[in-house]
């Protein structure tokens, strides 16, 4: 992630104002535009600053957010909102049922750089009657239509005309959600202020402050000087630092299952990752329960295909691949790859098999498990180098398609659809399916499982895309974290929930008594 200069340790407590709340990540953000932001630490920011017309409750369940109330109609085909009254965008405009439009049309504009246009494909026409009323009109019934609202709205009187991809909007944005835009400076931090006139009500927390920390080691001290109110603990910092006097009566730490999978993800328009055969050997080359014993210290579990096992499209039956390095090399000599030259490294048709993973900087999990696959690969005849960038750097060769392998993860929807990373069709610049997956068998179980809405029935459609995934090994599935977030004990009002902890962050407060700390 971007390197930059941090803000000074010392002092750090001293200076800011007890009633804000100072949360850390090891990369910037790219685009405060929530229809075009296509990175982690972006959407972290759109979320405090944008609203969508609907939003999940702690329970996982649809609720209104911009949307007062919703309407579907018998045939499941048109959904009509009713929109909030009120509200007004951070610079006092009124948001109307024109933004809504806006926002809808610029996610079908083919010239907006967009990963999340296929949630609106099947949109027959979208219009807004009056001023508080949204109307959209399906081909076809859209099981995942609902959720797919949830999509932040931008504002039509600011970015009518505009160039999204390159305005200054991204860098400046405007919405509607509980925090206002006031800073960002790059590399370091983004500074977000209350919304006063938030139609939920004002935030209990003055300030959002998001610093730019590329290190986790340093986050952590950071987080010991005061200088951090939240992060996210990797494992030994979980199981161990957190463990000392000082943390125990500052700090309040939790656990609970992510909904999210670490993979390493193969660029399958290279030759070398073309064979299916190959992909599976290697599975069988990675020995992920040392990854997990190792790396994570017991603090997750082994990835077995696109899903989480907390989601209900997780299908139990598909196993991990168990280590086997005599079957891996086994696979590998059926596919044509020998050592020909006796230096321990495999070849087929003059080529060695030498490839290099890329991952990002700050994540040491994601560094220490490229180590360990390095160290397996070596034992089959493989040759991978690791390379490790810094978070911008990272997602432009991810943009150019420029890598052979990178390990990387996805914090995934609570619908399972997965038309977005897997479809054979997103695979254009900005988009999700950027190692060139295709399978026709997949593309139409995808298209399926949006057109129906009992969950056993999809249940089906999604078992049997996690067994194709698994046995074609377009990514070699490592493991799914826990999540493991610690917030300073000043901040009241947290309740841990199926949807994890930030869902209500804007009914958080610091009690009058812990102003002084």
């Amino acid at each position: 992630m971007i390197v930059g200069p941090l803000l000074a340790a010392c002092g750090q407590k001293a200076e800011r104002d007890p009633n804000s709340f100072v949360v850390s990540s090891i990369g910037d953000a790219r685009r405060l535009n929530p229809i075009i932001a296509n990175d982690s630490a972006s959407g972290t920011i759109n979320d405090q600053v944008f609203s969508g017309l609907v939003k999940y409750d702690k329970d996982i369940k649809l609720i209104g957010d911009l949307a007062e109330k919703w309407t579907v109609s018998p045939d499941g085909k048109t959904i009509t909102f009713h929109l909030r009254k009120g509200v007004v965008w951070h610079d006092g405009a009124p948001f109307t049922a024109e933004d809504c439009l806006f926002t809808y049309q610029k996610l079908m504009d083919p010239k907006v750089a967009t990963p999340y246009s296929s949630q609106y494909m099947d949109v027959a026409r979208a219009d807004a009657p009056d001023t508080y009323t949204f109307r959209v009109i399906y081909k076809e019934p859209f099981s995942p239509a609902l959720e797919s609202w949830a999509m932040g709205v931008i504002p039509k009187h600011i970015l009518a005309g505009r160039d999204l991809n390159t305005d200054e909007f991204n860098r400046k944005p405007v919405g509607t959600g509980p925090y206002k835009f006031k800073e960002w400076i790059a590399g370091q931090k983004i500074v977000l202020e209350a919304n006063e006139r938030y139609f939920e009500g004002r935030p209990n927390i003055d300030q959002y402050l998001y610093r730019i920390i590329p290190d986790s080691s340093t986050m952590f001290q950071e987080l010991l000087s005061g200088g951090v109110d939240f992060m996210g603990l990797n494992p030994i910092q979980y199981l161990r630092k957190s463990e000392t006097r000082r943390i125990k009566e500052n700090y309040n730490k939790h656990r609970y299952p992510a909904n999210a999978f670490t993979y390493m993800g193969y660029n399958l328009r290279s030759p070398l990752f073309a064979d299916k055969k190959v992909r599976r050997a290697l599975a069988y080359a990675i020995d992920r329960q040392s990854i997990i014993d190792g790396v994570l210290m017991g603090v997750g579990r082994p990835c077995t295909g696109p899903f989480s096992y907390v989601s209900w499209a997780y299908n139990p039956t598909v196993q991990p691949y168990p280590y086997d390095p005599d079957r891996a090399k086994r696979m590998l000599d059926e596919a044509g790859w020998k050592d020909r030259n006796g230096d321990g490294v495999l070849e087929k048709d003059g080529r060695p098999f030498h490839f290099t993973i890329l991952t990002n900087q700050g994540n040491n999990e994601r560094i220490k498990a490229s180590e360990i696959i390095q160290q397996n690969f070596r034992k089959a005849g493989i040759d991978a180098n690791i390379r490790v960038m810094e978070w911008q750097a990272f997602l432009e060769q991810i943009d150019k398609r420029s890598f052979d392998a990178i390990i990387l993860g996805w914090s995934m929807s609570r619908d399972p659809d997965l038309y977005d990373i897997w479809h054979s069709s997103k695979t254009k610049k900005g988009e999700y399916n950027f190692i060139g997956y295709s399978n026709p068998e997949v593309d139409r179980l995808l298209v399926q499982g949006r057109r129906v809405f009992g969950i056993e029935e999809r249940k089906k459609i999604y078992y049997r895309i996690h067994e194709i995934l698994a046995d074609e090994q377009p990514y070699a599935f490592l493991y799914v974290p826990d999540a493991t977030p610690i917030v300073h004990k000043r901040f009241k009002g947290i309740e841990v929930a199926p949807l994890g902890i930030m869902y209500n962050f804007n009914k958080w407060y610091v009690p009058k008594n812990r102003m002084e700390w």
